[in-house]
């Protein structure tokens, strides 16, 4: 009964229809056995494809700047795991392939505005926070061809406790280290090995080693 509860005052400040998070919550129970609780404005392909025991909010919690007809999407071809209860912000765009896969630890939480476009797959570890207007991408969709072409990974892996500012871009093969913290707007290209550092700039390089952040 708590639960509701929360989400009830958690609607009301976020100009979301209890009702019809109720409605599809049930929806999502009964056909899905999956405990998901989104605003009117969501549209989610490929329930099934979600693999979580745990609570799912999507497009409910958001910033100041979002509207309620700002529209949520998440397009699940492949597997999106979630390892705890976990918020989806409004207006974020998932496209997770069909060979990919998309892990989420323990704890964290995704702000709005921000696409996953993931053709094959990226780990995000325990605590995460990933702030509004970010972009993880990790395929070109165009083979680019020129001498000296060195082979590179496609998978993205985000470490434990890390801070992802507002619109940063992550491509394909990038690394995040645990403890880090990547400044607003950079652009994440690299294989980063440094824990508990500040990374920032485009191209993004280390500017600062040994942080702590709360």
């Amino acid at each position: 009964m708590n639960k509701f509860s929360h989400l009830y005052s958690k609607c009301k400040e976020s100009n979301t229809s209890f009702y019809f998070l109720l409605l599809k919550y049930f929806y999502y129970k009964l056909f899905y056995n999956k405990n998901i609780f989104s605003h009117q404005r969501v549209e989610i392909s490929g329930v099934v494809n979600i693999e979580t025991d745990y609570n799912l909010k999507v497009g409910v919690d958001y910033v100041g700047f979002m509207s309620s007809s700002d529209v949520t999407i998440l397009n699940i071809k492949g597997k999106l795991k979630l390892l705890s209860d976990y918020s989806i912000g409004r207006g974020c765009r998932f496209d997770i392939g069909e060979n990919a896969k998309v892990q989420i630890g323990k704890g964290g939480y995704i702000n709005a505005n921000t696409k996953l476009i993931i053709m094959h797959g990226l780990k995000i570890g325990d605590n995460c926070i990933i702030s509004w207007d970010c972009q993880f991408l990790d395929d070109d969709f165009h083979e680019v061809h020129y001498e000296n072409k060195k082979d590179s990974k496609n998978n993205i892996v985000i470490g434990n406790k890390v801070w992802i500012g507002c619109g940063v871009k992550i491509y394909k093969g990038s690394v995040i280290p645990s403890g880090s913290i990547v400044a607003a707007n950079s652009v994440v290209r690299n294989q980063f090995n440094i824990p508990n550092c500040i990374i920032a700039g485009h191209p993004a390089e280390v500017i600062k080693e040994n942080v702590q952040w709360d």
